[in-house]
C-alpha cells in the first residue's frame, strides 16, 4: 500500500465524499487531506480531480459512477492518463486487479446488506488486491470488527456517517478511517 495514503488514514481519519460541485468546494475549505470523488462524467473527471489536487488533497475517484465509462479494464488505464487521480474506489473486482498492475491506490467498496452479503466477503477476502476495504454502512462496529477479524486490509467505514459519535464509534471498531457526504462532519 501506498505509505503515504496510509499514514494520511490514520493522521486524518475523515474522508469527505463528495457528489457534487458544492461539494468539492467545501470539502476544499475544510481540514480533511484526502477526498473521495463520487461524481462526474467522461468530460469533466480530469476538471474536478485538478480541483481537489491543486489545493494539496489527495483524489480518489469512485470510477463505477462517473458516467461515460464502462466497466472494462480499460477505464483505469483512463483514469491514470488522463487525471491526477490517486486512485480508484470500484465494488468490481475486475477494476481493482487493473488499478493496483497501473499503482493506483485502491479501495474495494462492499455493501454489508445481510449475513449473506457478509459470507460473500468471506468466501472472497483471498482474491481482493484492494488497498482497502471500505464498508457501508458504516455504522456497523460489530460488523466492522468482524471484517477487521477475516482481512489483512485496512477497513473504512462509510455511509450514513453522521456526527462525531459514529465517527468515534467506527474508529473504536477497528475502522482506520471514516468517510462520509456529511459536511458538518469533515469540520469536526
Amino acid at each position: 500500500m501506498n505509505q503515504n495514503f496510509y499514514d494520511t488514514l490514520v493522521d486524518s481519519p475523515v474522508i469527505a465524499a463528495v457528489k457534487d460541485f458544492a461539494g468539492i468546494e467545501k470539502c476544499l475549505e475544510s481540514d480533511v487531506e484526502i477526498v473521495f470523488v463520487l461524481f462526474g462524467n467522461i468530460c469533466n473527471i480530469g476538471e474536478i480531480v485538478d480541483k481537489v489536487k491543486s489545493a494539496g488533497k489527495m483524489a480518489l475517484v469512485h470510477i463505477d459512477l462517473i458516467e461515460g465509462l464502462s466497466t472494462q479494464d480499460v477505464v483505469v488505464e483512463y483514469i491514470k492518463t488522463q487525471t491526477k487521480a490517486d486512485g480508484i474506489i470500484s465494488t468490481r473486482m475486475n477494476l481493482i486487479n487493473k488499478a493496483k498492475d497501473l499503482s493506483l491506490i485502491t479501495v474495494y467498496r462492499i455493501f454489508v446488506l445481510d449475513s449473506r452479503a457478509f459470507h460473500n466477503m468471506e468466501k472472497q477476502r483471498t482474491q481482493i488486491k484492494a488497498d482497502i476495504i471500505e464498508v457501508l454502512p458504516g455504522v456497523m462496529p460489530k460488523v466492522i470488527r468482524k471484517l477487521k477479524g477475516i482481512c489483512h486490509q485496512p477497513v473504512i467505514a462509510g455511509g450514513l456517517i453522521g456526527d462525531k459519535d459514529d465517527v468515534m464509534d467506527a474508529l473504536e471498531a477497528g475502522a482506520i478511517s471514516v468517510s462520509t457526504t456529511n459536511q458538518d462532519v469533515w469540520f469536526l
